[in-house]
């Protein structure tokens, strides 16, 4: 092979490359809306499953505080807490929260609190827990998460807020008590942050930043 024909080969792989560039370029550009779009809706369904659209005239995407707590959220960077109003007052808020201790990983979840600290439910987004057993978390598996509806801090006891297994008051999964037990102790935490944090959490500072 000459050098005419390398330099000839070499002009059309990078023709090639540059035209491939362009194409994933024009794609991504004439796509990112509409993706942009979808993950809005996914969320907005997931929030509304907290927090009644009909509780609430503002908008949830407008009407956000920056958390940044790395113990309650499993990130260091900040993360969106989600707050409903009813003309102009307080009536509950979506924070999101982690389970570090479920038994193949972290559970992520959405808590919705209302403001009298009354839990309006809690939802698993994301999870790596065992098919059959730990996936018993997922409402769409069984109606266990449900189990948290209407709780506070004083209902049950604080001492109560562990599995059954431990003495408490929740339902542990038939053949799994570590992953319940993981979420139990991450829905705690979150209304104890939320009890500490309320009047910051619904303040129109913008930022809530434990530094953490």
């Amino acid at each position: 092979m000459n050098w005419r024909t390398i330099s000839i080969t070499g002009l059309i792989l990078f023709l090639f490359a540059i035209a491939g560039t362009a194409l994933v370029s024009f794609t991504y550009e004439n796509t990112r809306d509409r993706i942009a779009a979808n993950e809005r809706a996914t969320l907005l369904r997931k929030l509304h499953l907290l927090i009644e659209p009909a509780r609430y005239d503002n908008n949830l995407f407008e009407d956000t505080v920056m958390l940044r707590d790395r113990e309650l959220t499993g990130t260091p960077g900040p993360v969106a807490v989600y707050r409903a109003r009813k003309t102009s007052r307080p009536v509950a808020l979506v924070l999101p929260a982690v389970a570090p201790g479920g038994y193949n990983g972290t559970i992520k979840l959405l808590v919705g609190i209302n403001y009298d600290g009354t839990l309006t439910g809690v939802r698993v987004i994301s999870h790596h827990e065992t098919p059959g057993l730990g996936d018993g978390i997922e409402e769409e598996r069984s109606d266990w998460i449900h189990g948290f509806d209407g709780k506070s801090l004083g209902n049950p006891a604080m001492n109560r807020w562990q599995v059954k297994k431990d003495g408490g008051d929740f339902d542990q999964l038939t053949g799994a008590t570590i992953t319940p037990r993981a979420v139990v102790k991450a829905v705690k935490k979150s209304l104890l942050y939320y009890r500490a944090h309320r009047d910051t959490l619904f303040s129109t500072s913008g930022h809530r930043d434990n530094g953490q």
